[in-house]
Formats: structure tokens, C-alpha cells, sequence
């Protein structure tokens, strides 16, 4: 597993807020003592506004038909059943009213592709959880190439990102007595071989950067205990992190490497050799994403002019290189040209089966898969899937030994279905469609665009009845992301459509600056101190809707979580007269702190380092903690959050509410004690969350009168 932005997502570091200096203005801060994670006041204060948010809308004689509904979804065992190609089989993870915490489970290819899967179950976690006495998470396994019999699974108490990495051969579906075994911690993990790993993690206490991952990348071999893994590279405690990976074809032929990641989105790449690490000398957005027939797969995101060469290749480009070419000559790469974006372009992702490189890309956003098979002298030829237009299309699993992969294709209002494609011929079938959840009789889906502060046009989707009248009444949720080059592509929410869509709410999904829907350069325009443009364009939209009388301040709610949470804490604060309801969820709020709390300083990349006096000044004036004003009307929102979040922290939300709380201003919090950061650790705390905020919207944007 690489250093990649989805790595240092999933693996973010608790710091703690203690024995910290403050810098000047912070403190006064009143509500520092909500920081640690944990602290018997803290328990008292969650439960006392769990509470008042559960008398407010568990109450509503809607609360126990939208957990239904929403548990009944999330439960039901039509779903479809999403797999990965491991060993020549297909193996899955599936929950449902009979497995809270999940079994692992595995069919063959031929099974899978009909109607009703003969499944095998390899680990049954909740069996686990009860002899283990446990609250085991499952947060995926990775299986050793090429045989993949021996796979490494990592599970998580309560949701943290922290993982205890355990060992598990799937020929007697148990775990390896005296086998690999990680303890808990915010690690990363690749297989070598069968008897050898890279392993980045705490190798000693206090061993980890200022942004809390660990540095120092260790080669750990079987039966050696963790104080004997040899040393194969060492970052520095002020890098965001550094990790090993391995990248491998179907003939045999690896590349073990580590990236040490400068700042999020920057990294150094160093190849293993015999005589230690070397650099390879390529952009620092860049990342080895496979490797076939002996061809080394790069993406780049931004612009290369190779050393030496002429040839300059633009952001977003898929390039190789021959791997006898870079381990002889790793300073001066010659690498080919695969895939260069056009004008509405944006590359998404790649991925290798055994000989096709397939490659997900956005054009205006509408996803394509193309595919590319190398030819002779080092030359690529490309072709496209063929899969349905206007939906959005996700490779889900590539084969190691074949050509086969597979595709989850959905949109809006087309429930899941699943493909299997042969990326050696281009052809793709259907093998199940996943039954509607929703009643979509009537709804359409289409792409509109808004235009900007600076003029520049946003686009955004928007999901209403045919027969929509445009008078301004009708109950409308808005939704973005902005951040982190995350793209936001049409997509099925089953509980969205049974709890909205279907009970006459409108959706709208803004395809706003700091994603990635027109590569690189989308994303870059809000970074940093530039970061405003972002919240302009959300405004746009909103400002959209109500002028083309979708919608009304009185009838719009928006939503988002994680970044989209901060970026929902802006737009109360900057325009709370937009809005009448805001769903704030997991969020980052105090932005003064942010380097202080959870992972917050992995992410000086995207927001700036607030030691800057530039970005201090930026975040003073638009930080949604600090922006709050006792003098100003705004909406009441509804606050979510996790204890068990150790990637943003629950800390921004509760300081968030504890200062509306001072203000004498109404709001809603919830604070689930387990889930990490999502809805929750099962299916049915995710329901749970899920009930509250729709009953939350219900009452704000579609019931007559508001409820006091």
C-alpha cells in the first residue's frame, strides 16, 4: 500500500491537544477542555445534548419509520453483493440483520455471476468479536502475490483508523498460529513476498511525525519479532509521513519502493535496491500506480518535463516507464506517453488487470473507462469500454492472473448494477442489477450550471420530478464535497431516495473548485489562502436554485461531511441567509487549531499552515468557530459527529456547539460513541444517524410550519 491521499485518509494519527503552546488569540479559548478525545465532563456534556436532540426528533412519530426504512435498506440481502479477485475466486464483505459486524465470504467466478452466489463464509466477525470480547471493525485485507493465499486483515475497535493487523490463510479459513501480527496502531502494510513485509508504524513511543503518521519504513520477515525488523528507510519528523509499497505484473516482476510524503499532495519516490533506497526524479504529485508486462504505470498531476528531454507532459497524464530503464537509471526517466486529459477531462484513476491498463476518467463529468494495452516499442493502444452513458462507472477489481474486472455502474435514479468485463476484447455484460429501493417513477436527473463570483461556471446536478413547478416552494437539499481533488459524480443513495426523493425533496450535487472534476487545476484553485473561491462557487449554486425558483431560502437545506463539513460551517456563518437547514456532519470547524487536533496537520497541503501570517489571516476571518457571532440570525443546524473519529476529531464539532451554546443560539448535536469517521461502527447506529437528520430536514424544509 502506497503513500497516496486515500492512504493518509484512512490512516490519520491521533495528537493530542495537551501540553501544547497556544499561539496568540487562542487562549481564551473557553472550550479547550472539549479537545482530549475522552474526559468523564466530556461523557456528561455529550450525553446532555444527545439527549435534547433525542427528546426533539425521536419524538417525531416520523423518527421510527425513517429507521425502519433506513435499517431496511441498509440490511436488506438483495443488496448487491460487491466483489474483489482474490486467489481466482471472488471474496466479499457483507452485513446484514444476521451479521451486525460482517462475515467475510468468498464464491466462485462462475457463481457469482448468477442470480443467487453460493457463498462460503471465511471470517465470521462478529463470532469474533464474542470469543475475542471485542468490537472488531473490519477495515479490509490485502493478499500476497501472486499465489494470494495468505492475506493480511486489518480490523479496527469501534471504527478508528487504527488498526491490529493480523495474519489469515484463507486454505483453513483461520488465522496463521505465529504469523504476521501488527498490533494496534496507525500503520501501513505491503507484502514483499510471502515471508517478508514493509511496514511503516510507531516503532517506538513518540516516533511519528508532527502530523502523527509514522517515518521510518521497516523490513519486517516471518518469525521476527517487531524489534528485529531491519531498516530500509527513514523520513524526518517533520515530513507528513512515509510508507513502503510494492508493485508487481503478471509475469513475476516487482518494484518495492517507499514515498515520503512532503505535505499531503507532494512526495519524494525512492526505489529498494541492493545497495539502498534511490530516488526516482519525477513531479512530486506523482505516483507509481501499477506495473505491466515489465512497463512501470505513472500518474502525474501535474505538469513533467523529464530530465533531459524536450518533451513537456500536461497534469493528469498516465505515462510508463521500463522498469530495467528505472532501477538502471532512476534520475533520468524516459517515460511514454499513455493518456493526456483533453479541455473537460479529468483523470480519475488507473488500474492494471494482468495486460490492459484500464483507466476511469471524467469528461464533463461522465465517467469512461478506456483501456490500454501496450504495444510494441514501448507504444500503448487505446479503445473505451463499452458501458451505458450517463452514469457513473467504478472499477471495483481488477484480475492479477486474467483480463477480467469488476465494474459497479450506477446513477442518480438506476440502482447499482454490477458488469463483468474483459478488458483484453473491450466487451462487458451484466451479470445483477440491484432491485429499486425507491419509487423513481417521474424523477429526472440533469446537469445545469451557475456561474461563479469570478465567472467562472460551476455545474451541478439536480434530481426533481418531471412535473416540477417552479414557484420557490419546492424542499431542497443541496450536497458538496470541495476539497482534496474528490470528485462528486451521479451516484444511488437508496435511503436518500426512500427518505427525500420519493416524499417530493429535490437533490442538487454542485461539482464545485478544490475536487477534481476537471483535474488538477479544479482542485489547485482552492487551495490555501485561495480557498474562498470554494465557498463562492456552493453559494453560486444555492443563489442558483432559489433565482430559477427550484427553491427558496425557506425551503434549502445543504449538507456535507468531513471537509464538506467545513465547508457547510462556512456557509452558515458567511451566508445564513440562504439556508434553513444545515447538516454539519463530522467536521472540521476551528481551523486556528486544526494542526493541534486528530490528523489535522497532514492537511497543511490543502488548507495552509497557519503559522503562515498569510493563512492565519485567511482562516481568522473565514474559520466557522471563530466566525461565529452572537449578533447574527442563523439557521438551526444539525451537528454529527463520532468519538471514535481519530481522523478529524469529534473536537471541532463539540467546540463548534459549545459556542452557539454561549451565543444563546438553537441547535442539534449528536455525538455517536463509536463509528469512526463515518455514520457509524454497524449498520444500525448508521441508521440511526441517518433517521435523525432526515427527520431533522423533514421538519426544517418540507413540514408547513415548523415544529418549535
Amino acid at each position: 500500500m502506497r503513500l497516496t491521499k486515500l492512504v493518509l485518509l484512512a490512516a490519520a494519527a491521533m495528537i493530542g491537544a495537551s501540553g501544547v503552546a497556544m499561539a496568540q488569540g487562542e487562549t481564551d479559548d473557553p472550550y479547550l477542555w472539549l479537545e482530549p478525545f475522552a474526559s468523564p465532563r466530556i461523557s456528561d456534556w455529550i450525553k446532555t445534548h444527545n439527549d435534547q436532540t433525542f427528546a426533539a426528533l425521536e419524538a417525531d412519530p416520523r423518527y421510527k419509520l425513517f429507521y425502519d426504512q433506513a435499517l431496511g435498506i441498509a440490511e436488506a440481502k438483495d443488496r448487491n453483493p460487491t466483489g474483489s479477485f482474490i486467489g481466482g475466486k471472488i471474496y466479499n464483505f457483507w452485513q446484514d440483520a444476521d451479521h451486525v459486524r460482517g462475515i467475510w465470504r468468498r464464491t466462485s467466478a462462475d457463481s457469482y455471476a448468477t442470480a443467487a452466489p453460493e457463498w462460503e463464509t471465511v471470517l465470521d466477525l462478529d463470532a469474533l468479536s464474542a470469543t475475542e470480547n471485542a468490537n472488531w471493525v473490519w477495515k479490509g485485507a490485502d493478499c500476497a502475490r501472486p499465489a494470494e493465499r495468505r492475506c493480511l486483515v486489518s480490523l479496527s475497535d469501534g471504527g478508528e483508523d487504527a488498526v491490529t493487523v493480523r495474519e489469515f490463510d484463507l486454505a483453513t479459513n483461520s488465522f496463521v498460529t505465529d504469523g504476521f501480527m501488527l498490533p494496534k496502531g496507525k500503520q501501513e502494510v505491503s507484502w514483499v513476498n510471502e515471508n517478508e513485509l514493509l511496514v511503516s508504524r510507531e516503532w517506538t513511543p513518540g516516533l511519528l511525525t508532527k502530523s502523527g503518521y509514522a517515518y521510518v519504513v521497516k523490513s519486517l520477515k516471518r518469525g521476527q519479532p517487531l524489534a528485529s525488523a531491519r531498516e530500509v528507510y527513514r523520513g524526518t519528523v517533520d515530513d507528513v509521513a512515509a510508507s513502503g509499497g510494492v508493485i508487481r505484473d503478471g509475469q513475476g516482476k516487482t518494484l518495492p519502493f517507499v514515498q515520503r510524503g512532503t505535505d499531503f499532495f507532494h512526495n519524494e519516490t525512492y526505489v529498494l535496491t541492493a545497495k539502498g533506497p534511490k530516488r526516482l526524479i519525477m513531479p512530486a504529485k506523482a505516483n507509481l500506480v501499477d506495473m505491466i508486462h515489465g512497463r512501470v504505470i505513472i500518474q502525474s498531476q501535474e505538469e513533467w518535463t523529464p530530465v533531459g528531454s524536450k518533451k513537456t507532459f500536461p497534469a493528469g497524464s498516465l505515462l510508463s516507464v521500463d522498469l530495467a530503464a528505472l532501477l538502471a537509471d532512476p534520475a533520468h526517466l524516459k517515460p511514454t506517453l499513455i493518456y493526456a486529459p483533453a479541455a473537460r477531462e479529468a483523470l480519475q484513476v488507473g488500474s492494471a488487470t494482468n495486460g490492459v491498463l484500464m483507466a476511469s476518467i471524467l469528461d464533463n463529468v461522465q465517467s469512461r473507462t478506456l483501456l490500454f494495452k501496450p504495444g510494441p516499442k514501448g507504444t500503448w493502444t487505446r479503445s473505451m469500454l463499452k458501458l451505458p452513458h450517463n452514469s457513473t462507472v467504478a472499477v471495483v477489481s481488477t484480475s492479477a492472473t486474467d483480463n477480467r474486472a469488476l465494474l459497479l455502474v450506477t446513477g442518480f435514479l438506476d440502482p447499482p448494477s454490477q458488469w463483468l468485463a474483459d478488458a483484453g476484447t473491450g466487451a462487458a455484460h451484466q451479470i445483477r442489477q440491484e432491485p429499486s429501493k425507491f419509487d423513481a417513477a417521474g424523477l429526472v436527473a440533469e446537469q445545469r450550471h451557475a456561474v461563479s463570483s469570478d465567472g467562472t461556471s460551476i455545474p451541478y446536478f439536480l434530481v426533481h420530478r418531471a412535473n416540477m413547478k417552479l414557484d420557490g416552494t419546492n424542499p431542497t437539499l443541496l450536497y458538496a464535497y470541495g476539497g482534496f481533488e474528490v470528485s462528486q459524480t451521479p451516484g444511488y443513495s437508496a435511503t436518500n431516495g426512500k427518505l427525500w426523493l420519493e416524499r417530493g425533496g429535490v437533490f442538487a450535487v454542485a461539482n464545485i473548485r478544490g475536487g477534481g472534476e476537471f483535474g488538477p487545476a479544479w482542485h489547485e484553485a482552492g487551495l490555501s489562502t485561495k480557498r474562498q473561491i470554494v465557498y463562492d462557487d456552493f453559494a453560486a449554486v444555492g443563489r442558483d436554485l432559489i433565482a430559477t425558483r427550484v427553491t427558496s431560502p425557506r425551503r434549502l437545506g445543504i449538507r456535507g461531511g468531513s471537509n464538506g463539513g467545513l465547508l457547510m460551517g462556512v456557509e452558515f456563518t458567511q451566508h445564513p441567509e440562504l439556508w434553513n437547514a444545515v447538516v454539519i456532519d463530522i467536521p472540521l470547524l476551528d481551523m486556528l487549531r486544526i494542526s493541534k487536533i486528530a490528523a489535522g496537520a497532514s492537511w497543511e497541503g490543502e488548507y495552509g499552515n497557519v503559522e503562515d501570517p498569510a493563512v492565519r489571516k485567511f482562516w481568522e476571518r473565514v474559520s466557522p468557530y471563530h466566525a461565529l457571532s452572537k449578533d447574527r440570525k442563523y439557521p438551526v443546524p444539525f451537528i454529527y459527529t463520532t468519538t471514535k473519529d481519530d481522523r478529524v476529531g469529534p473536537q471541532h464539532a463539540r467546540k463548534f456547539a459549545a459556542r452557539m451554546e454561549e451565543f444563546g443560539l438553537p441547535f442539534y448535536y449528536y455525538e455517536n460513541t463509536e463509528g469512526g469517521h463515518a455514520a457509524g461502527a454497524n449498520l444500525k447506529q448508521t441508521a440511526r444517524t441517518q433517521a435523525l437528520e432526515y427527520v431533522y430536514l423533514t421538519r426544517k424544509l418540507m413540514d408547513p410550519v415548523e415544529p418549535k
